[in-house]
């Protein structure tokens, strides 16, 4: 094992020298200044990761070529790296970027506030600007959803939901169903509703959990029929990490009869596909139904924050802590509603809807939609599948050995599950080196690029992306993997 040393380099000493100490101070470690920080570069900034965070993981961003991109700002619909070199983000960071980077109206609020003084920690006193974006957030929300608790990412909004549900069930209720190929987030509690092996690991999960078909209306009766500890159900409107999926518009209006019918609660999480992403607020509102609680968190910080909220039905919040006794059994956390960070999101929100970028998901999204499907038609031994609403979109490969001459494909479809991912790889690596176009990837079905570019996306940004595309598939699947081949060496 390489012990990491602590060199007396130019960048440690880039910390402003202390001044002579007693002989019992405290001493400063040898630490990096910021201004060191960002002047890294790659060789080093390798050697951290592996040391210090990840080193796994950069085995992965070696495959992609990310590992050879040092990232100095972003723009709008741009990363700019070391080269100067513009990347259009079609990434956006899970859907964490609805604004697009650095929008100018996000930092023009978060600098006054700063200039302003203003106060970030309010737990002993209430805080102005958490009651304001708890307002905002039940005013963009149908129905009676209407009560919020404010926290930091999507996995802590779900875990608040989730408890939530629980507890307005009761305990002679306490079974949650879940689907198939979902994903809730990485903390113990929605981990155990989070369906992927790989996450799970063999950490002990609750056991209090039912599992079903993702969109099968008839599991879902047939579970509740059978089981009266069932209180809640909790499934994604959209899947995003089970490949951008979704269920028939007629499964929700069901699912809504149906959790009326038998007393069960509906939890919606709207994570990544809520905040206008589908063209409407929340993906639900596109089929006239609404659950008993949801919870957003990525684009709700405005790509500069982490953010995350719980919204549930007045009835169910009260049921749950509606009294001095129970009140404090799930309140904010030291950091739920801290105050520059919500005056991010009150400012995210009401660019929302200034800049009318609900609308523009849906229109730029079905632009998106149309010019894939055409390349589905032009190269249908290659693309599988198109799928997806607004500006959250799938694009499924067929599995490698459909994609090759009819004489190789006996032998090489008995590896088509080893190479799973491999041809969504090869494109998302290509992209970035040879077209400066940032893609993802989604969990469970590696065939799948995600794309879900900011909401400010033009359709000038999507026939770049889709020209680029068009390109780079044109050269048939030897070449692309010739040309992967070539990129690993380089």
């Amino acid at each position: 094992m390489t012990v990491m040393t602590k060199p007396d380099t130019a960048e440690a000493r880039a910390v402003v020298d202390a001044p002579a100490l007693a002989p019992n101070a405290t001493r400063k470690p040898n630490l990096i200044s910021v201004e060191a920080a960002k002047s890294m570069d790659l060789a080093r900034m390798t050697d951290l990761f592996k040391a210090h965070l990840n080193p796994g993981q950069l085995h992965f961003m070696k495959l992609l070529g990310f590992h050879k991109v040092k990232i100095e700002r972003a723009e709008g619909m741009y990363y700019i790296d070391q080269n100067g070199r513009k990347i259009l983000d079609f990434f956006g960071g899970f859907g964490s970027l609805a604004f697009g980077h650095n929008h100018p109206r996000i930092l023009d609020a978060r600098r006054k506030f700063q200039e302003e003084r203003r106060h970030e920690i309010a737990i002993a006193f209430m805080s102005q600007y958490a009651a304001a974006l708890a307002y905002n957030i039940a005013q963009c929300s149908p129905g009676d959803l209407d009560m919020v608790f404010l926290g930091s990412s999507g996995s802590e909004a779900m875990e608040a939901a989730i408890k939530v549900a629980e507890r307005a069930a009761g305990p002679k209720r306490p079974k949650i169903v879940y689907a198939e190929n979902s994903f809730h987030g990485k903390t113990k509690g929605v981990l155990s509703i989070t369906d992927g092996a790989l996450y799970r690991g063999e950490f002990k999960l609750v056991d209090n959990t039912v599992r079903v078909p993702f969109g099968d209306i008839e599991a879902i009766e047939n579970a509740f029929r059978s089981d009266p500890e069932i209180g809640v159900i909790v499934l994604e409107t959209i899947q995003g990490g089970g490949g951008i999926v979704q269920a028939a518009p007629e499964f929700w209006t069901r699912l809504r009869q149906l959790c009326d019918q038998y007393g069960v609660l509906w939890v919606a999480d709207e994570v990544q596909c809520g905040l206008g992403r589908t063209g409407r607020f929340y993906a639900f509102e596109h089929y006239g139904v609404i659950p008993d609680v949801t919870a957003l968190a990525k684009s709700l910080g405005g790509g500069k924050t982490a953010m995350g909220a719980m919204i549930a039905r007045r009835e169910i919040y009260m049921k749950a802590y509606g009294t001095p006794k129970s009140a404090m059994i799930h309140a904010a956390a030291t950091f739920g509603g801290i105050g520059e960070a919500c005056v991010t999101s009150i400012e995210a929100l009401n660019i929302l809807y200034d800049e009318g970028l609900i609308d523009n998901a849906a229109d730029v999204g079905d632009y998106l939609l149309d010019r894939l499907n055409a390349l589905k038609a032009k190269y249908p031994k290659i693309i599988k599948d198109v799928r997806g609403r607004g500006l959250m979109i799938g694009l499924e490969f067929h599995d490698f050995s459909q994609t090759l001459p009819m004489v190789l494909r006996p032998v090489v479809s008995m590896l088509d599950d080893k190479l799973k991912g491999s041809l969504s790889g090869f494109v998302g690596a290509l992209l970035l080196r040879d077209y400066d176009c940032l893609v993802a990837f989604t969990e469970y079905n590696r065939n799948v690029i995600r794309l879900e570019p900011p909401l400010i996306c033009g359709r000038e940004h999507v026939d770049r992306f889709v020209d680029a595309l068009d390109s780079l598939l044109g050269r048939g699947i030897v070449a692309i993997v010739k040309d992967f081949v070539k990129s690993q060496v380089s």
